[in-house]
């Protein structure tokens, strides 16, 4: 399709969600557009970000995405600070968060995306990111039903700097730790590029800086308008449930997940209601706009990927349930609004991406 009938589309279904539903829902499936058109136009991929690190030693792909928390926070903070009805990305330290997170990290790297990677991917119409998103909602639902019992084997509450120490404690704490990590990335890929009688790889790329700069506007302005950080996984989660729900699959009254009142009222309404799925469904949009002038290309793969990938992206979408969202809800969501959880996830999550690099390795992916 055009973009420009394709731009027409989205015009009517976004005046559509303004008549029918609200303003809000509106005004976040425009959030979602501008999400999706940013990750797919710059292909600013947190997974792809962590293997140029890892394989290649260019740094560039992860101080974009330290840009990108720094922004956020540097917004985000203050506005929690001053406006209490807004939330932050609280997630509970948990046997869970620890075990969803590595694996998590493994299986990103093997499915190549995370759980906006795999939106945005298939929105661009690659077969491989098309085929594992509905794996993926459907292992996001398997994890709710089991992330009662996975809770029970050990967690503490959910800790918020801004909460515990204001927005400007938190805010320097925050820069100071990615700063941290920013001196030694750089510190290490430069000197691992000098032992190999390279050049150093910039830090900073263009692609990568403008993406961060926009999504950190549009993830500001997701919060504003949505009450709540940006996040993915839930809208996954959310669709396989309402399938179950209404095909009598699986009986969720009694399930300790969706009797929450605040999932159960979820289950109960239209999905254009849930602002997950309605950013959710705007990035799909703003990637297949993205697409239209371009086509995304692919390399085919062999009956054994086709498997490894699929089976992948199924324990994607578990642990990331267990883990109380992806790079998007756990990471940067999570560290950009405060959550102890987020700097939990991300060490663990890496941990998991030098195995599941390997595991892709060995595939030839």
């Amino acid at each position: 399709m055009k973009r420009l009938p394709l731009a027409a589309l989205m015009a009517i279904f976004f005046a559509w969600l303004l008549w029918t539903v609200s303003l809000r829902q509106a005004a976040l499936f425009a959030v979602g557009i501008g999400l999706g058109a940013v990750l797919a136009g710059q292909r600013f991929g947190f997974t792809t970000g962590w293997r140029m690190l890892v394989e290649d030693k260019d740094p560039s792909g992860v101080f974009g995405q330290l840009l990108l928390l720094a922004l956020a926070a540097a917004m985000a903070m203050p506005l929690l600070g001053h406006f209490p009805e807004l939330t932050a990305a609280l997630g509970p330290p948990s046997i869970s968060l620890l075990v969803g997170a590595f694996v998590f990290g493994l299986c990103m790297q093997i499915a190549d995306g995370c759980g906006s990677g795999t939106l945005y991917k298939a929105g661009m119409g690659i077969p491989m990111n098309s085929a594992i998103l509905p794996l993926f909602a459907i292992g996001s639902f398997m994890g709710s039903l089991h992330l009662g019992w996975w809770l029970d084997l050990g967690r503490t509450a959910p800790v918020g700097l801004v909460t515990a120490w204001g927005w400007e404690r938190a805010l320097a704490a925050t820069l100071a730790g990615l700063a941290v990590i920013a001196v030694g990335v750089g510190l290490y890929c430069k000197r691992a590029q000098l032992q190999a009688g390279r050049t150093p790889k910039p830090l900073f790329v263009r692609k990568w800086v403008l993406g961060a700069v926009l999504l950190a506007l549009l993830a500001t302005v997701n919060l504003v308008v949505a009450g709540q950080p940006w996040g993915v996984v839930y809208g996954f989660g959310l669709w396989a449930a309402k399938i179950a729900n209404a095909t009598g699959t699986v009986d969720l009254t009694s399930n300790w997940f969706w009797s929450q009142p605040g999932n159960a009222a979820r289950l109960s309404e239209t999905v254009l209601l849930d602002v997950t799925s309605i950013t959710n469904i705007g990035i799909l949009a703003g990637a297949l706009w993205v697409s239209a002038g371009k086509p995304a290309a692919a390399k085919p793969l062999t009956g054994k990927q086709w498997a490894v990938a699929l089976v992948a992206g199924l324990v994607l979408g578990y642990s990331s349930r267990l883990a109380f969202g992806c790079n998007v809800g756990a990471m940067f969501s999570g560290i950009s609004t405060g959550s102890i959880h987020g700097w939990i996830w991300v060490p663990l999550a890496f941990a998991g991406t030098i195995f599941g690099l390997r595991i892709r390795r060995h595939f030839g992916f």
